[in-house]
């Protein structure tokens, strides 16, 4: 039997979790237009378009809520840092116009198994 470090299965998480993001914001009507961007202020998840709204997302996934809540895991630091990343990114790409916000996916479920639980907290910062 395969055994995989904490730190793979964490990291395998969290790429399940940004799918799930994902297709909940398309089943939303939004377009994804690029996923895991580094920029000089760190990483944006996911980037994702509706309309002439940008959407910069911050997506956070656990197996169960005995870590705590995954929301809880986004620190002021990290919306900071994010919002740093998406004035960069909107400098950078300006033809996506002016309007755009933070969001967060929290998302608490299993690779394989039901459905998971997705919360979306928009506007964030």
């Amino acid at each position: 039997m395969k055994t995989i470090s904490v730190n793979q299965h964490n990291q395998r998480v969290g790429k399940w979790g940004e799918t799930c993001a994902a297709e909940y914001l398309q089943n939303q009507g939004f377009v994804i237009i690029d996923r895991n961007i580094r920029t000089p202020e760190g990483e944006i998840d996911l980037i994702a378009q509706k309309e002439d709204m940008v959407v910069f997302v911050e997506v956070k996934t656990r197996t169960n809520e005995r870590a705590g809540y995954p929301e809880e895991a986004v620190t002021e630091e990290k919306l900071e840092h994010m919002t740093n990343s998406a004035e960069w990114f909107m400098q950078e790409h300006s033809g996506l116009g002016e309007n755009w916000r933070i969001d967060v996916i929290a998302i608490i479920g299993k690779i394989g198994l039901d459905a998971p639980i997705i919360e979306w907290f928009q506007d964030a910062v």
